[in-house]
């Protein structure tokens, strides 16, 4: 029996999960979390086979967490689950150590499947990004977002999104001057004037 771990900060998303999970016979959902450092607490307390996390979770987003796991339980496959298109979240997930990545659009019809590669040692990503991947093989240039930090493009994202610099300060449990600070260092890397090109980058680059 496959152990899962499910960490989402919406009550309704998770139930969702868990009875998609409740149809196959081969896996069982052990331990809900709602944040971040939940997350890690759960995973101190309890063994499980499996994490499905969500990337924007309240706090120490999915990123974050993926690099603690790094030390303190490196061999527990990840699954991410995000709103955010593949096309430009997916890589740097992997990057960070996740197994796998689904869209939360597709999640009822692949996240069984999903938890079944990643639980044998496999990576998942969908058929459509798999062929993004080989596209980008011939063009090898980085966006310019792509140096930005996993904080700094979590705060673009935020942005970009329509959240203020209280709601996004509230949301990761910083500083609004951090996030202020955050803001400023996105302009520059990305050479933006504003949250108005900030929110245009974002959707010129498929990131919302």
């Amino acid at each position: 029996m496959i152990k899962i771990l499910i960490a989402d900060d919406h009550p309704v998303v998770r139930e969702g999960f868990k009875q998609i999970i409740s149809k196959a016979s081969d896996m069982k959902v052990t331990g809900e979390a709602l944040s971040g450092f939940e997350v890690l607490q759960k995973i101190n307390e309890q063994e499980f086979d499996v994490l499905v996390l969500d990337l924007s979770m309240p706090g120490k987003s999915g990123l974050e967490v993926l690099k603690d796991l790094k030390n303190i339980k490196p061999q527990l496959p990840v699954l991410i689950l995000s709103m955010h298109p593949e096309e430009q979240v997916a890589l740097r997930t992997f990057k960070s150590g996740a197994n796998g990545y689904l869209n939360k659009e597709s999640a009822p019809g692949e996240l069984v499947n999903a938890i079944r590669k990643i639980y044998s040692g496999g990576k998942y990503v969908s058929s459509a990004f798999a062929e993004k991947i080989l596209d980008s093989l011939d063009n090898p240039d980085k966006a310019p977002h792509e140096l930005l930090s996993d904080r700094e493009f979590q705060v673009l994202l935020l942005i970009a999104s329509g959240k203020d610099v209280d709601e996004i300060a509230e949301e990761l449990f910083i500083s609004v001057k951090t996030v202020r600070t955050y803001r400023d260092r996105i302009l520059e890397k990305l050479k933006l004037k504003n949250n108005v090109e900030i929110a245009h980058y974002a959707i010129k680059y498929k990131l919302v």
